[in-house]
C-alpha cells in the first residue's frame, strides 16, 4: 500500500488500519511484533502531524498564499482552505492598496488642504496643499503634533475651545486660511484649510475701485452741479462768465465720459466674454496713426519722432492701438514743453519691441511697481491737469496679459522714462 494514501484515509479510520496491521503483526510475529507494529504506526502519524504542524507555523509568521505547503490527507483540506482565505486577503488588500493610492491621488490635486489627525492631534498624512498652507512636510512631521507645527494664538484657541462647528480665519505667514476639524471616526480627525488669500485681495481691489471710480466721478460730478446751481438762481448771468462756466463744465463731463470709457475698456479686457480674436496687425499703419494723434495732443510743445524696423503683428488691432496709444500719451502728459518723445518699433532676437522714450520728469523707483495699478497716480494733482484717468497704463498691462506680452518699464526723476513692450517671436504675422 503506498503509504501517501493513508494519509488521505480519515483520522478514525487511520487508526483502526494501524491496529489492525498491529494486529497482523501480532498473529503472525507475536506479541512483542504487534506492540513494535503499533508504536511505530503511531509514531509515523504523530512525527508527520508534527511535520505539518511545524510548517503551518512557519507560514503563519509570513502568511504568504505562494509560500503555502502542500499535504497529505486532512491537511490538504487544510491547506487548501487557507491558499484560498490567504489569495482572498490579498487581493483584497491589493484593492484596498488601489483605492488608496486613488485617494491620495485625488487628495494630491485639490486645491484645499486636507489633514489627516489622530484624536491627539498626532499628524497621520496630509496633502500638498496642506504643506504649503501650514509650512508642513509629511516625511518630516509625520507623528508630530499639529499644533506643535501651527502655532497660531487663534488655532490654538480653536482647538483649546473644541468648537468645530464653525470655520476659523487665520493669518498664517502670507497667507489667510479658513480652516476647520471635522472628527471622524472614534480616533481620527480632518483638518481642512482653503486659502482665500487671492479671493480677499481681489475683494480689496473691487472695493478699491469703487471707491476710487466714485472719488472721481464726485469732483467733475460736483463742478457741473455747482454750475448748474448757479446758472438756476442768477439766470442773468454776463456772457463771459457764462461762457467760462460752460467750458469747465465741458471739460468735467469730457473727464467723466473719458472715465466711464476706460472702465468700460477694462471691463471688457477682463471679461471672458470677449476672447481675443487674432487678426494681421499692420504695425506701421497703426504706428503711423498714433503718431498723428500725439502731435495733435502735443501741439507744438514737444519733438515727437517715430522709427519703424519690426514685423507685423498677431493680434487685436483696436487693443494695441489702446495700449500704444496710453502708453504714448502719458509720455506727452509728462515731459515738459521742448521735451523730446522717440517712438520706435524694433526686431529683437527674442521678438519685437514697441518703445516709448522720453525726457520727460521721471518716475522715482518707489512707484514703478504700482504703476500698473488702478487709480494708481504718482501726482494726483498733475494727472488731474493733464486730464488723466489713472486707468491708462491698467489697460495697458490687461492688453499685453492677452497678447502674452510683457511691459518693462525704466526711468530716473528728472532724466525721463523708457516703456518697453516686448512680444514673443509666435505673434509675429506670416508675411
Amino acid at each position: 500500500m503506498n503509504p501517501r494514501l493513508l494519509f488521505w484515509i480519515p483520522a478514525g479510520l487511520r487508526l483502526s488500519i494501524v491496529l489492525a496491521g498491529a494486529a497482523v503483526f501480532w498473529y503472525l510475529f507475536g506479541m512483542f511484533a504487534g506492540v513494535v507494529a503499533v508504536i511505530a504506526g503511531l509514531l509515523i502519524l504523530l512525527i508527520v502531524q508534527l511535520h505539518y504542524l511545524f510548517q503551518l507555523s512557519q507560514w503563519l509568521e509570513d502568511p504568504n498564499s505562494a509560500k503555502l505547503p502542500d499535504g497529505w490527507g486532512a491537511w490538504t483540506d487544510i491547506f487548501s482552505r487557507l491558499y484560498r482565505m490567504r489569495r482572498g486577503d490579498e487581493k483584497n488588500q491589493a484593492e484596498l492598496t488601489e483605492w488608496l493610492t486613488r485617494f491620495r491621488q485625488a487628495m494630491s490635486l485639490l486645491p484645499d488642504g486636507v489633514v489627516i489627525m489622530d484624536d491627539v492631534l498626532f499628524l497621520e498624512w496630509c496633502n500638498p496643499a496642506a504643506e504649503k498652507h501650514l509650512g508642513l512636510q509629511l516625511d518630516r512631521d509625520k507623528g508630530m503634533r499639529v499644533t506643535n507645527l501651527v502655532r497660531t494664538p487663534e488655532f490654538m484657541d480653536y482647538i483649546i475651545l473644541g468648537r468645530y462647528d464653525e470655520p476659523l480665519t487665520i493669518g498664517f505667514k502670507d497667507r489667510k486660511l479658513v480652516v476647520q476639524i471635522i472628527p471622524f471616526e472614534n480616533r481620527r480627525q480632518i483638518l481642512v484649510t482653503h486659502d482665500i488669500t487671492d479671493a480677499e485681495r481681489i475683494d480689496m481691489m473691487r472695493r478699491d475701485f469703487i471707491a476710487n471710480a466714485s472719488h472721481e466721478l464726485r469732483t467733475p460730478l460736483t463742478v457741473i452741479n455747482g454750475f448748474l446751481e448757479i446758472a438756476t438762481s442768477q439766470p442773468n448771468l454776463d456772457p463771459q462768465t457764462r461762457m467760462s462756466h460752460l467750458k469747465l463744465m465741458s471739460e468735467q463731463g469730457q473727464r467723466m465720459q473719458n472715465l466711464v470709457e476706460d472702465m468700460l475698456t477694462l471691463t471688457r479686457l477682463e471679461s471672458v466674454d470677449y476672447p481675443l480674436r487674432p487678426e494681421k496687425v499692420n504695425i506701421r499703419m497703426l504706428l503711423e496713426q498714433i503718431e498723428q494723434e500725439a502731435v495733435a495732443l502735443s501741439a507744438g510743445r514737444h519733438t515727437i519722432s517715430l522709427q519703424l524696423g519690426g514685423p507685423d503683428l498677431k493680434g487685436g488691432t483696436e487693443e494695441l492701438r489702446s495700449a500704444f496709444g496710453n502708453l504714448v500719451t502719458n509720455a506727452i502728459r509728462y515731459t515738459p514743453q521742448g521735451g523730446k518723445i522717440d517712438i520706435s518699433w524694433e526686431d529683437k532676437d527674442s521678438g519685437p519691441q514697441f518703445v516709448v522714450r522720453d525726457n520727460g520728469i521721471g518716475i522715482r523707483p518707489e512707484h514703478i511697481a504700482r504703476l500698473t495699478e488702478r487709480f494708481y497716480r504718482v501726482d494726483k494733482g498733475r494727472s488731474r491737469e493733464t486730464q488723466g484717468t489713472g486707468l491708462g497704463l491698467a489697460i495697458v498691462k490687461h492688453v499685453l496679459l492677452r497678447h502674452d506680452a510683457t511691459l518693462v518699464i525704466e526711468s530716473e526723476p528728472e532724466q525721463g522714462s523708457t516703456f518697453i513692450v516686448k512680444f514673443s517671436r509666435k505673434l509675429v504675422a506670416e508675411s
